[in-house]
């Protein structure tokens, strides 16, 4: 079996969820593993997940996608012979992670409501139990590689049983940094910001219109604002320390006091609390920045940039020194990518960049920097930045010497894949196993 990241079929639950809605499919049980079944819904979903995506498809894939969904199931039979939980604010914070995701490619909630039919609350709802199993399984799994490493010494025995013509191709990387500066807010702007949250606040405490209407009208909160404030499912820790601290320690329909974040001036109030997590309604109202906040900001990163040119200071010391974005600062002032984790961005997926800076490195030579440039940070506030080209691979055949890291990461895989083929042959001999006759005749690399 090539084994992947099971734990990606959560993404397909969602297509379980749209095939069952347009009644397509017929559901019965096709397999059993302990006492966890597999629907026939479970398996088309995962194929129509493939064809959608435009990967090849063939007369052995279902029996293959089968495979995977059996080895899932194993993993969850083990999780729960050995007594294995997960808690509920694991789930909703798992469940959450996904639908966030999944709003992120349709483009906005309301997309993402209309093509499936059901609400996000809705859909929590069918998808808790499939999550809750599929955590078991992750923590199975875990158990089963998670001692696993690979000595030097193996990966280049690793590298070296790859065949020449097997050697993968690896495409342009860079590595980019940046330095930020974000207007400074005046006293002036703070407190005008900071009156009329009060007198929000006032109006509400009075009875003259509910939170949930002033948040929907006023809110300078992107995320929240449109549902009239409303955040449900926030974990300790999710949001400002400012947040939190109001948020566990209100009672349910109670509202805060003004508090001030980073991100500007608050109140909230509390719908209810579920040990570490709380449904909450927030209102934010962020001091303005005008064009001469701006223009200070841009003459303070001219000063930045003259010094980055003339100083002796590494880049990645005036990182630490001058900006303002705590994410880059604290990782000597490179960007990192969201997708892998690394400081490195492939150039043929250049879409997982801003795509500002993607234009802007394209000019540049490694070591140059660009000049001052406008940009919108994460808090969608305006600031400006230096960016930084600090290396740019050239296309090449992986070695070890370039690309350790990725021959490592693959050299660790293949040994967690052996080490799941020795686990999986274990224990389905004493594990019930059943499946559907329709099924019998497929070509499993294991004996099921």
């Amino acid at each position: 079996m090539k084994v992947k990241n099971i734990f990606l079929t959560l993404i397909c639950l969602f297509f379980i969820n749209g095939i069952k809605a347009q009644g397509k499919v017929i559901d019965r049980v096709i397999a059993v593993v302990g006492s966890n079944p597999i629907l026939q819904s479970e398996l088309e979903s995962q194929y129509q997940q493939l064809v959608t995506s435009q990967e090849a498809v063939d007369e052995n894939t279902r029996c293959k996608l089968l495979e995977e969904l059996l080895y899932q199931k194993l993993l969850l039979a083990q999780a729960q012979k050995d007594s294995l939980f997960v808690t509920d604010p694991q789930v909703e914070q798992e469940l959450d992670k996904r639908i966030r995701y999944y709003i992120h490619q349709f483009g906005s909630e309301e997309k993402f409501v209309a093509f499936y039919g059901k609400s996000v609350d809705d859909f929590k709802i069918d998808l808790k139990d499939n999550v809750r199993d599929l955590l078991l399984a992750q923590q199975m799994q875990s158990k089963v590689t998670g001692d696993k490493t690979v000595t030097p010494n193996e990966v280049k025995l690793y590298f070296a049983t790859i065949p020449e013509d097997s050697i993968p191709f690896i495409g342009s990387e860079v590595e980019v940094g940046q330095i930020q500066k974000k207007p400074k807010t005046t006293p002036v702007a703070k407190k005008e910001a900071k009156d009329k949250i009060e007198d929000i606040r006032l109006r509400i405490m009075k009875g003259d219109s509910p939170f949930a209407s002033m948040a929907a009208l006023y809110s300078e909160d992107p995320g929240s604002a449109s549902k009239g404030g409303l955040y449900e499912h926030i974990q300790r820790g999710q949001f400002v320390p400012e947040w939190d601290a109001w948020a566990f320690k209100l009672k349910p329909n109670e509202i805060s006091e003004v508090f001030e974040t980073v991100y500007g001036f608050f109140i909230i109030q509390l719908i209810e609390r579920r040990g570490d997590e709380v449904d909450a309604r927030s209102l934010l109202i962020a001091p303005k920045v005008d064009a001469d906040d701006m223009l200070r900001a841009k003459l303070s990163l001219d000063t930045i940039y003259t010094k980055i040119l003339t100083d002796t200071l590494s880049f990645s010391e005036q990182a630490a020194k001058y900006s303002d974005d705590e994410d880059s600062k604290n990782s000597g002032g490179l960007i990192v990518n969201p997708f892998n984790g690394s400081t490195r961005f492939q150039m043929d997926e250049i879409g997982q960049m801003d795509q500002t800076v993607a234009f802007a490195i394209d000019k540049l030579k490694v070591g140059e920097f660009t000049k001052p440039m406008p940009m919108t940070s994460k808090d969608g506030k305006q600031a400006y930045r230096v960016v930084y080209l600090k290396t740019r691979t050239s296309p090449h055949k992986a070695n070890l010497i370039d690309d350790y890291q990725k021959i490592q990461a693959n050299a660790l895989a293949k040994k967690q894949s052996e080490a799941i083929q020795t686990w999986i042959k274990k224990k389905s001999t004493n594990t019930f196993v059943r499946l559907n006759d329709d099924y019998k005749n497929c070509k499993f690399n294991n004996k099921w």
